[in-house]
């Protein structure tokens, strides 16, 4: 195949997996994280990878685009951003829990977990959002493929109905940006 067959493959199938998102639970991820914001809640980011740098920019995204006249701003933390802290859960504990342990200092009821896993099995995504679930916080997801372990844990779990990683990324990083536009479009209406 030739690069512009490529390239033309690959912009139709994000389009038509763009077509294919339930807009209905974007809507309802958005009113989770308006609430939160509304209560004073924290809201906790993490996943792997690509996905660590997703949760990374969403809370960026959250403590400063999202911020809309006269609303309270946003207390968005990603867990991903500490390597220290990572490294010595890792190190020290297993893999698995870096973000868990993380989350048990400081998870309230109420508060929310945003765990982002192309495919829905990260162990490390699936152990913090169950650590949340038991402590009473709200789990909110975002994955590919057919949601993995993931979409049976999290109280909301958005899939992108594509089985490509790459383009399960690109679409998350583009919902991370809707949702963020649509948070801030709140504080102007």
């Amino acid at each position: 195949m030739n690069k512009r067959t490529l390239i033309t493959d690959y912009i139709e199938q994000v389009r038509t997996t763009l077509s294919e998102l339930p807009v209905v639970k974007i809507e309802s991820i958005i009113e989770i994280l308006h609430q939160a914001r509304v209560a004073g809640r924290r809201v906790y980011l993490l996943g792997n990878g690509g996905s660590a740098a997703t949760a990374s920019h969403f809370a960026c995204d959250l403590n400063k685009g999202a911020t809309g006249s006269g609303l309270p701003k946003f207390r968005a933390i990603a867990l991903t951003d500490s390597i220290s802290l990572i490294s010595a859960w890792a190190n020290d504990s297993v893999y698995e829990d870096i973000f868990s342990q993380q989350l048990e200092n400081h998870i309230e009821a109420g508060d929310i977990v945003f765990g982002i896993s192309g495919s829905g099995n990260s162990e490390n995504v699936i152990n913090a959002l169950k650590l949340a679930n038991s402590r009473g916080a709200t789990t909110v997801a975002l994955t590919g493929f057919d949601g993995g372990k993931v979409k049976d844990i999290a109280h909301h779990c958005l899939i992108v109905p594509s089985n490509s990683m790459g383009q399960v990324e690109d679409i998350h990083l583009l919902l991370v940006h809707v949702i963020t536009a649509c948070l801030r479009s709140m504080g102007i209406e």
